[in-house]
């Protein structure tokens, strides 16, 4: 078969071209993929929850308010689409506590005890999410509402 032109003969090996890539590229892809999961093991991102206001409660009256900004590390199995869905039921769950059992710090009216609230955070993650899928509960920041007129100690 004699090619009537050049361009007909270019656009034909392009077309070939294209397809011995389409059916060649997924294989090579997901060989990629199992060469990466074997050299480095996949870590899922952290889960972030910015903004939730715990109260400061002593001798019975609200003091002060300080914003919590968290990082939820996820465990094996756990992924942070997963579990984003989940963000308002682990920030309902840190309020409820807070206002059962203040985070206080003793004469500080601006922290509020970080162990206790990722201790706090961890029971209710296991009854939200399930067993294991967090990992540890790291508190990045706290803002008090007010920081004047509060005894520092």
């Amino acid at each position: 078969n004699e090619i009537s032109s050049p361009v007909a003969y270019l656009e034909g090996m392009r077309r070939r071209d294209l397809i011995a890539a389409s059916a060649v590229l997924p294989a090579g892809l997901l060989a990629g993929e199992a060469m990466a999961g074997e050299d480095s093991p996949a870590t899922a991102a952290p889960l972030s929850i910015a903004g939730v206001g715990l109260p400061v409660i002593t001798e019975g009256r609200i003091r002060n308010y300080v914003f919590v900004s968290l990082r939820l590390h996820l465990g094996a199995g756990a992924t942070a689409e997963t579990l984003r869905v989940k963000e308002p039921y682990f920030r309902d769950a840190l309020v409820r506590a807070a206002y059962r059992t203040p985070f206080t710090v003793a004469n500080n009216w601006t922290v509020v005890d970080g162990a206790a609230v990722a201790a706090s955070l961890m029971r209710a993650a296991t009854t939200i999410a399930g067993r294991g899928k967090v990992a540890r509960v790291e508190i990045v920041s706290q803002t008090p509402r007010r920081r004047t007129g509060v005894r520092a100690g």
